[in-house]
């Protein structure tokens, strides 16, 4: 294909080329690999179809899989970058820097709505082909609307991505090959892409299983689960309004019944099918400070040994070691010390104060950045570089990351090299604590003070990109969180939905909210958006949780306002957002510009209005 074909451009999978350029191998959902099969040779027999749809799953894992770079565009987590080494990084991989931090992000994103479309056309393909087998009495008829169902899930999925960066985007459902087909599309509404999406989650719902066999293919849950997200979105875009988005009008009615129904569907998915939270939502247990030897349920969540967890609603699976299908989870959130890891994404310094104390429940004093070099510093009351400041906090803050003096074990050629603390601007230093030596945490791509501990390996024995930990698009906690919020918003707080919060909450060793916690609607709002924030801290959700809601003023302090500096904990100002901020700037962080090669190649597709 050339390259200047119109928004699927080479990724797409025409009739008369390869199936699988990407490949699909056992590691992958069971299967294995379909390469180079023209059609007039594949699509004889329900196999083919199998085969199929693993090709859409691995096409749109390539554009879910790294959503956590998108937390960039949030206060509290940092990246510096893109790794660059596997096929869904281009798709990630935005023009500059800027694509994933809080501000100047919205043009930077050609390469993923490119990546978008092709997951669309690829699971079109899927769709239309297995629809033909169907009509001609080939295969299980009810194996094939699986298959179909799966790959409308996949479609619903990828499509509810681009209406929530871009709005109105054209709407395909059948298979492009040539620059003909794409060439003239028009910018359909987004409340007709909705109610088609919306279909795609019906049909995925009544025809995939209650429970899947196979690790990675979906289940009933995920397209409740999936259907009750999008009409939550759709109930904030209702609620708060998208004045960027041109043509579109809020309507109040229509947000409070998308908020009982967005409750409904996540009502069913917690009560019908027995889904619990990882290792029942117990905190386990805790070393102590400094110590790493016994960490928190919570951090075992992000492990391989979660894959197949019922709290792990919707996953892509990877394949690990020399499959090409590894996730690069280490090499993205670890130092140079775990298998010469880079350290891509990091937390800001403004997450630790929301890890409340598991002593009251309620927020610690604010830390104070200090410069450690000063007397007192690592001794100093609530001082952001005294370790003991960070005593009786949320295990989850344990499971999330190391502040000075937190220890976390080196790999070295897929072998462990022992533990090594982290100090802040100390990289691969020799040290003593309690008398025995160590060498530091080398993490010197981090400008915050803290480092991950989420998602990294604690074994030996696979490279930093060759990790098999199948990443999670959709989970339980999420589910109760947004549960919470739909119902609330509908009804004000309800027992069950503050008792599904108190859940979470408890996996951190928290105690339960106070009543004044949830007095009404607003105060019980902050506090289902305090358990977002450390729950899925790093996981893709607060960039667009900030949209929907359309809170960036309140974050970053609105039209005209001084913005707002984000420091380290030494109380260096690293960055500073939206500072004496135009109007321009908040609405282009709403809205994503249409990328302006796909405007040239199509005269049809309109900008939005302001990237005009």
């Amino acid at each position: 294909m050339k390259k200047s074909i119109s928004i699927i451009q080479t990724t797409l999978v025409a009739a008369a080329v390869a199936v699988f350029a990407t490949g699909c191998t056992k590691n992958l959902l069971d299967q294995m690999p379909t390469t180079e099969v023209n059609v007039d040779q594949f699509w004889k027999s329900e196999d083919d179809a199998t085969y199929a749809v693993m090709g859409a799953y691995n096409a749109t894992r390539s554009v879910f899989d790294r959503d956590y770079y998108f937390d960039g565009q949030g206060e509290y987590t940092k990246t510096r970058g893109t790794s660059t080494t596997s096929t869904n990084a281009v798709a990630y991989n935005p023009s500059s820097s800027a694509g994933y931090s809080p501000q100047s992000y919205g043009d930077k994103f050609d390469n993923y709505f490119e990546g978008l479309y092709g997951s669309v056309n690829r699971a079109n393909y899927v769709i239309v082909n297995t629809q033909d087998l169907i009509n001609r009495n080939i295969g299980n008829a009810a194996n094939l609307q699986r298959i179909i169902a799966e790959a409308k899930l996949l479609r619903g999925m990828t499509y509810f991505r681009l209406i929530s960066m871009w709005g109105d985007v054209p709407y395909f459902t059948k298979v492009n090959t040539t620059n003909s087909d794409v060439a003239t599309l028009s910018r359909m509404p987004i409340a007709q892409i909705k109610d088609s999406i919306m279909a795609d989650f019906n049909y995925a719902f009544d025809n995939l299983p209650v429970k899947s066999t196979q690790i990675g293919r979906a289940a009933k849950p995920a397209a409740l689960a999936f259907r009750g997200k999008l009409q939550l979105f759709w109930a904030c875009w209702n609620k708060n309004g998208w004045p960027e988005l041109t043509g579109f009008k809020p309507d109040a009615a229509a947000a409070v019944e998308a908020y009982k129904a967005a409750a409904a569907d996540f009502g069913h998915v917690i009560n019908d099918y027995g889904l619990t939270l990882f290792r029942g939502g117990e905190p386990g247990a805790i070393d102590t400070l400094g110590g790493a030897d016994i960490l928190p349920n919570y951090f075992y969540l992000f492990q391989p040994i979660a894959n197949g967890d019922a709290e792990m609603i919707m996953t892509f699976t990877h394949g690990g070691t020399n499959t090409g299908q590894g996730e690069e989870l280490m090499r993205d959130f670890g130092g140079r010390t775990q298998e010469s890891a880079q350290c891509w994404v990091n937390p800001r310094y403004e997450i630790a104060d929301k890890y409340q104390l598991t002593t009251t429940g309620d927020f610690a004093a604010k830390l104070i950045p200090m410069d450690p070099t000063k007397a007192g510093a690592r001794t100093t009351l609530n001082s952001a570089v005294n370790p003991a400041s960070y005593a009786n906090r949320d295990y989850r803050m344990k499971a999330t990351m190391l502040w000075d003096y937190e220890k976390i074990i080196g790999m070295a050629s897929l072998k462990s090299s022992g533990f090594a603390p982290y100090i802040y601007k100390t990289w691969g230093a020799q040290i003593t604590l309690g008398g025995v030596n160590y060498i530091t945490y080398n993490t010197d791509g981090t400008k915050t003070g803290y480092v991950f501990r989420k998602f990294i390996r604690n074994y030996a024995g696979q490279g930093r990109s060759d990790g098999d930990y199948n990443y999670p698009v959709m989970r339980l906690a999420d589910v109760f969180l947004m549960y919470a919020e739909a119902s609330n918003e509908a009804y004000g707080p309800q027992a069950d939905a503050v008792a599904l919060v108190n859940k979470v909450r408890h996996r951190g060793n928290l105690p339960p909210l106070t009543g004044a916690k949830y007095a009404d609607k607003n105060t019980f709002f902050s506090a289902i958006e305090q358990e977002r924030i450390v729950e899925l801290l790093a996981e893709g959700q607060r960039g667009f949780d900030l949209r929907r809601w359309r809170a960036l003023e309140r974050i970053w302090g609105g039209v005209g306002a001084t913005g707002r500096y984000l420091l380290d904990t030494q109380g260096a100002q690293n960055d500073r957002y939206y500072n004496n901020a135009i109007d321009r700037d908040y609405t282009r962080a709403y809205i994503y510009k249409i990328p302006q090669g796909e405007r040239d190649r199509n005269p049809n597709l309109t900008q939005n209005t302001p990237w005009l």
